[in-house]
């Protein structure tokens, strides 16, 4: 059986879930390159610098009753260049930083696997995206229809996950000159995109209603 997808649950998810209807929407993100930028490798708060507008994502998704959950590839992890605990312990700095500012992250997936892992078990999985198993995992953990959830993300296995996996609306940031359908240029610009799907979704559940 391929190895399974790794989950840091923020301590106050549960508390959280607690007062939400089910199923649950969600917003998920990936990391390097949406939330911080991408030097390679980023595990260590030092050499942390947040995208701007990540938080105003994260808060846009919030107010509409949604969950934050990350979804993030981590070769770095099966090619031995930081341990698993490691990333960890930065995954938990990281969701205190967000708290600093009014943000939960409710919880972020992990794919601590890669091809070219030096371990032959750590080399195939059903979670690396573009595999949909972080995505899958979290719907079946936190009852989420993903068919009225959203993924932002800033490469397009991103999006190939979200679309392989279900998930209703598909972004990818990304600073091209000439960017094609579906992706966004600045961070404010998805959230303004995903807060207008997100009142849609509520629209559609209360004219069901």
């Amino acid at each position: 059986m391929a190895p399974r997808c790794g989950l840091y649950e923020d301590e106050e998810a549960q508390q959280l879930l607690l007062g939400m209807s089910k199923p649950r929407r969600a917003l998920f993100l990936d990391r390097d390159g949406v939330i911080n930028v991408d030097h390679g490798y980023v595990h260590r708060s030092e050499d942390t610098r947040w995208l701007p507008g990540i938080f105003g994502v994260c808060r846009t998704a919030i107010e509409a009753g949604c969950l934050v959950i990350v979804v993030t590839n981590q070769a770095g992890i099966a090619r031995g260049y930081y341990s698993e605990a490691t990333f960890r312990d930065y995954t938990r700095w990281m969701h205190a930083q967000f708290k600093a500012r009014g943000v939960v992250l409710h919880a972020t997936y992990y794919c601590p696997h890669h091809p070219d892992a030096p371990d032959p078990s750590c080399r195939q999985c059903g979670c690396r995206k573009p595999a949909p198993g972080m995505i899958l995992e979290a719907a079946r953990r936190y009852n989420i229809a993903l068919g009225e959830s959203a993924m932002l993300g800033d490469k397009p296995w991103d999006v190939q996950a979200g679309q392989s996996a279900g998930i209703g609306l598909n972004l990818r940031f990304s600073t091209d000159a000439n960017p094609a359908p579906g992706v966004v240029r600045t961070l404010d610009e998805a959230a303004w995109i995903i807060h207008q799907y997100f009142e849609s979704c509520a629209g559609g559940a209360d004219a069901e209603a």
